[in-house]
């Protein structure tokens, strides 16, 4: 089984070089291809020479699924391995992803197993709630799931040639989010199955810098209004949603709940405001003279 490895990158050349680090003395010759995917800077990258060999695909415009596309279709591994760049993986990494799919032919797609780098509480304090950190760790079993992490995910190429490519509305560098999430509803609508393989290991870095709550609250709304793009949602259910988001906030904040609970309440209202900011953004472009409705 031949794979294809796939960092996307944007700006991060430090966290970049340590994530190929730690897959070089995975890479097995003849089977498997790694490249970077970069999206949103005037010139590739600049990496250290002594880097294993890879193919460098790159795009000045900002997009991240444009850039990743485009290295899906540039490759040729039997399985399509995607990982963010400010990733480090696990020592058998390539091993665990190869043998998911070896064992386990029911699933199209795997969504691997990413835990933090280091104890967030303990680097960041209280505000760890706002980091956002991709966090996915269901446990030392392999079952199935609902969808991917865009941070470590892998699919059968097959599958990905049955179901298209990425949408290139969403995620960085366009909508901002919830690329993996549409990918995930394409696939379980055409009757694949994904899969948790909790061996498939990366360790997700903690950046302080994250911990902020108005960015916290920013990429909330920003998930409601890409969810938008890619689902239907009427007027009625968005209003709904927001009445009991806002309820469920104040309830918590009037109960004195701790700072965990009020960041998961916020986030709820929070991306109920983007998907009502996507509404609205879709009726006003809908409604200009000479546009064609949905």
């Amino acid at each position: 089984m031949t794979l294809s490895i796939i960092i996307a990158t944007h700006s991060r050349p430090a966290s970049l070089a340590r994530l190929v680090r730690s897959l070089s003395g995975q890479l097995r010759a003849g089977r498997d291809e790694l490249a970077v995917a970069e999206n949103g800077t005037p010139h590739p990258a600049q990496l250290p020479p002594d880097l294993p060999r890879l193919t460098h695909f790159h795009d000045a415009r900002p997009g991240k699924c444009r850039i990743q596309n485009r290295a899906i279709a540039g490759t040729r591994g039997e399985i399509v391995a995607l990982l963010d760049d400010d990733l480090t993986a696990g020592a058998r990494y390539l091993d665990a992803v190869e043998k998911f799919f070896e064992e386990h032919p029911e699933f199209a797609a795997m969504a691997g197993r990413i835990l933090p780098a280091e104890d967030p509480v303990a680097k960041v304090g209280e505000n760890a709630v706002y980091l956002d950190l991709p966090i996915f760790d269901k446990g030392e079993a392999c079952q199935e799931v609902r969808g991917v992490l865009g941070a470590n995910m892998a699919f059968r190429r097959s599958v990905l040639e049955a179901a298209g490519p990425f949408d290139e509305r969403l995620g960085p560098g366009a909508g901002g989010h919830e690329e993996e999430t549409e990918m995930s509803q394409r696939l379980r609508r055409m009757g694949f199955r994904i899969g948790y393989a909790p061996n498939a290991v990366v360790y997700h870095e903690v950046d302080p810098a994250r911990a902020n709550r108005d960015r916290f609250i920013r990429i909330s709304r920003e998930r409601g209004r890409c969810r938008m793009l890619h689902e239907n949602h009427s007027a009625f259910d968005i209003a709904v949603k927001n009445l009991v988001a806002g309820a469920r906030l104040a309830i918590a904040r009037g109960l004195g709940a701790g700072l965990p609970r009020i960041a998961r309440e916020e986030r709820r209202l929070a991306i109920a405001r983007g998907m009502r900011d996507g509404l609205r953004g879709t009726i006003l472009k809908d409604s200009r003279p000479g546009q064609a409705t949905r």
